[in-house]
């Protein structure tokens, strides 16, 4: 069985998410950081960082989001990835690269001089900095779309969901799309699959 460790709405919606696409069995550990449950003995063991998502698969015990997507559509779900050394595979790793570092980048600094770092080092200056990155960012987004339902044609991949979880994300932050963005958000974002994840963190926070 599939363990998943996360918290609702972080990065490991994107993993919880996958998995209901390919309809694997598995199951949701709430990871409460009110509770500081992150910075538990038991929790470092398994995820020294003390950040979510965790994923255990048998002996396999994995901590970085597209990463561990990758692996589970690698095991589980290849059709949720272009043939390995085509054009489209090159395409994918690019818009994984791309999404990981350049578009997720500005909206964790905003994350960061919000709520996440310690309130004596965060700076509001960056703020402005941060959505100056992001609003590049989303214009090169813009240029590579083709125009077609989902990044690589009409079929989804591993980068959609990176992709529409860190649009999710922007619009979460009050942060402006262009309209082929937004757009692709909302389509994607219709997919019952996500819905079902959403449902299931929900619960878990209710259940804790």
């Amino acid at each position: 069985m599939i363990a998943l460790y996360g918290y609702p709405r972080t990065r490991s919606l994107r993993v919880s998410w996958l998995l209901e696409e390919l309809g694997v069995e598995w199951q949701y550990h709430l990871v409460d950081f009110s509770r500081g449950e992150h910075r538990s003995p038991q929790y470092l063991a398994l995820n020294s960082h003390g950040k979510v998502p965790c994923l255990i698969d048998g002996s396999a015990v994995m901590t970085e989001s597209s990463a561990i997507c990758l692996y589970i559509a690698e095991k589980y779900g290849q059709h949720w990835l272009p043939e390995s050394g085509g054009q489209n595979s090159a395409k994918h790793h690019e818009w994984i690269s791309f999404i990981t570092s350049e578009l997720e980048q500005p909206l964790w600094t905003m994350g960061k001089h919000r709520f996440a770092l310690p309130e004596s080092i965060r700076l509001p200056e960056m703020l402005p900095v941060a959505a100056w990155e992001l609003k590049k960012a989303l214009q090169t987004a813009a240029a590579r779309m083709k125009g077609d339902e989902y990044l690589l044609g009409h079929f989804p991949t591993v980068a959609d969901i990176l992709l529409t979880h860190t649009l999710n994300w922007a619009i979460k932050f009050e942060q402006k799309l262009p309209p082929s963005l937004e757009k692709y958000r909302q389509f994607v974002s219709r997919r019952p699959a996500l819905s079902r994840a959403l449902a299931l963190e929900q619960q878990a926070l209710i259940d804790n």
